[in-house]
């Protein structure tokens, strides 16, 4: 259970699997990217969440794709799964609670189906890898690029905020993941939202809170990361802070900052570089990082101080198991 007596908050897990990796440990990469690869047509509000209706069995095929690449964290596929969002195609809140509950499942079987067969391999470099329930902002349900631009308007609050994210919340701790990834916080009130949410709910397992960039200064919002942090900085139940779905040319200089302003772990895993256009739901042509850039990057991103890396929007296996690549020799 997630919820248990006030106190025992459960950051090992966390803690030692960055341990195990080196002091390195490497996330999946882009789900929905692969998903499309595979056929899977995702051209919908839901985005990837609607595989959780159509292909579970291809959602737990891309977990097992990304752990044979390496992944010692892999993300579930419930970044775009609301409630609401679920709802809103006629399915009841009991059918919507249990594909949230279906996101942990598949990538718990997918994690422990490939560690039962890893773990017999002579001379394996793989770690048992955690799962993260992927926990969307506010602006991944509304769909309109919102959490490209922290611009919710005037009506949502803290409280409102809250309100969206705790049932999720809630059914995504009780399947039982290892971690929370709470990613793409476009602004200082969300993150606040999400971290006396966590405390509310007496959460133990340990989360991460992940924000977007737009110009490689700020969040989204226009707001600075300085006052961000200072909200995540007060919560023990945060582990770890970074950055996921930006560019990567921004993430060295970023890494550097938090590390002046936190003692928390660095996550990060941007983008290819592509750029989204959240309001014409197309990828826009834009010079990218390839697998090759992400090898080499990866290890400056290690010596700044990020303590996990992988990659996000329009990378794949590959660009992982080009990261896990570098990572792990350099520590074998």
């Amino acid at each position: 259970m997630g919820r248990e007596r006030e106190g025992d908050l459960r950051e090992d897990a966390l803690r030692d699997l960055i341990a195990r990796a080196g002091g390195c440990a490497v996330v999946d990469g882009g789900f929905a990217t692969q998903l499309e690869k595979h056929g899977a047509s995702i051209n919908d509000p839901l985005w990837s969440a609607l595989c959780l209706i159509k292909s579970p069995d291809l959602i737990k095929k891309v977990h097992l794709e990304y752990l044979e690449a390496g992944a010692d964290v892999i993300v579930t596929s419930s970044y775009q799964a609301t409630l609401p969002g679920f709802q809103s195609r006629g399915l009841s809140m009991e059918e919507a609670e249990s594909l949230l509950t279906t996101s942990v499942r598949n990538a718990v079987e997918a994690r422990d189906k490939f560690w039962s067969s890893a773990k017999r391999r002579i001379g394996n470099n793989y770690n048992r890898a955690l799962v993260a329930a992927s926990i969307g902002s506010y602006g991944a349900y509304l769909a309109d690029g919102s959490e490209y631009s922290g611009n919710y308007g005037p009506e949502v609050n803290l409280e409102k905020l809250k309100d969206f994210h705790r049932r999720r919340l809630q059914v995504l701790v009780e399947a039982g993941p290892d971690l929370l990834a709470f990613e793409t916080i476009p602004n200082k009130l969300e993150a606040q939202a999400c971290v006396e949410l966590l405390d509310e709910e007496g959460v133990l397992i340990p989360s991460w809170i992940c924000f977007s960039s737009v110009d490689g200064e700020n969040a989204p919002s226009g707001e600075s990361f300085e006052e961000c942090l200072d909200v995540i900085n007060k919560s023990s139940r945060v582990g770890a802070v970074g950055i996921n779905c930006a560019p990567p040319h921004f993430v060295l200089s970023l890494i550097q900052r938090f590390k002046l302003r936190t003692d928390k772990a660095i996550v990060v895993y941007p983008n290819s570089g592509e750029i989204w256009d959240g309001i014409a739901k197309k990828w826009l042509p834009s010079k990218c990082f390839d697998d090759d850039k992400f090898e080499v990057f990866a290890t400056r991103w290690r010596d700044a101080g990020a303590s996990l890396i992988g990659g996000c929007c329009r990378t794949s296996p590959c660009t992982v198991r080009a990261i896990s690549k570098v990572l792990k020799k350099e520590r074998s």
